[in-house]
C-alpha cells in the first residue's frame, strides 16, 4: 500500500510541476548565485511561488536540494501547504517566519518546523557554520515521512547578512535523501553546489 502511495506521490508531483535541466551559474531570488557543475533538475511548479528553489537528482519523491535567497525578517520560508499529510494528531500546517537576532538553535528550529509538516523529524547534529560567505550553523537531521514510511537522512546549511540597508537576510540550502543509498551518493554533489553559493554584487 505504501509504494502504491509513494507511486502516487511520485505522478501527482510529475503532473503539477515541470522539471528543466540546469549548468553553470545559477541565481536564487536574485540574490543568491551558485554555480552548477553536475547537471541537476529545477522543479518549476507555476502554482506555488515558493520562497525557495527546489532542485532534484532523482526526483522528488528521491532527493531534493532546496535553496533559500535573501529571506527577509518576517518572511516565510514556505508557503501554507494546502495539501499535505496528516498524522492522526496533527495540527494545522507550520510555516515558519524568519525573525531577526536569531541564535543559531532557533535558525535550526525554523527548519525543523518546516519539514514537520511531511512527517517527524529529529536533529541529530548542529555545528558552527556557514553558507553563501555568512556566518551560521551546519546542521544534520532525519524526516519520517507519513506519506510512504521512508526515513530521510538531511543537512541544512544556514548563513545570516546584516545588509547595512535592508537588514538582516536569511540564506540557506538543505539536502535530503533516503538514507540507504540515495543520500550516501549524492550528498557530495549537493555538497559540490552548496560551496559555491555567494550573495550577488
Amino acid at each position: 500500500m505504501k509504494t502504491l502511495a509513494t507511486l502516487l506521490l511520485a505522478l501527482s508531483l510529475a503532473a503539477c510541476s515541470i522539471m528543466t535541466r540546469i549548468e553553470g551559474d545559477e541565481v536564487v531570488n536574485e540574490k543568491l548565485v551558485v554555480h552548477v557543475s553536475d547537471a541537476w533538475n529545477r522543479i518549476n511548479d507555476p502554482w506555488e511561488g515558493e520562497s525557495y528553489d527546489t532542485w532534484t537528482q532523482e526526483g522528488l519523491p528521491l532527493d531534493q536540494l532546496r535553496i533559500w535567497g535573501a529571506v527577509k525578517p518576517g518572511q516565510a520560508l514556505m508557503n501554507k501547504p494546502q495539501f499535505y499529510s496528516r498524522g492522526a494528531d496533527s495540527r494545522e500546517p507550520r510555516v515558519p517566519t524568519f525573525k531577526a537576532g536569531l541564535p543559531a538553535e532557533k535558525l535550526v528550529s525554523l527548519f525543523e518546523e518546516l519539514y514537520a509538516n511531511e512527517g517527524a523529524v529529529t536533529v541529530t547534529k548542529m555545528d558552527r557554520g556557514s553558507f553563501a560567505g555568512q556566518p551560521g550553523v551546519r546542521f544534520e537531521f532525519t524526516l519520517e515521512r507519513r506519506v510512504d514510511d521512508l526515513t530521510l537522512q538531511g543537512v541544512g546549511w544556514v548563513g545570516v547578512r546584516n545588509n547595512p540597508v535592508e537588514g538582516e537576510e536569511l540564506y540557506a540550502a538543505t539536502f535530503m535523501a533516503p538514507k540507504m543509498a540515495f543520500f550516501t551518493r549524492l550528498l557530495p554533489m549537493a555538497e559540490t553546489v552548496v560551496k559555491t553559493a555567494r550573495v550577488k554584487g
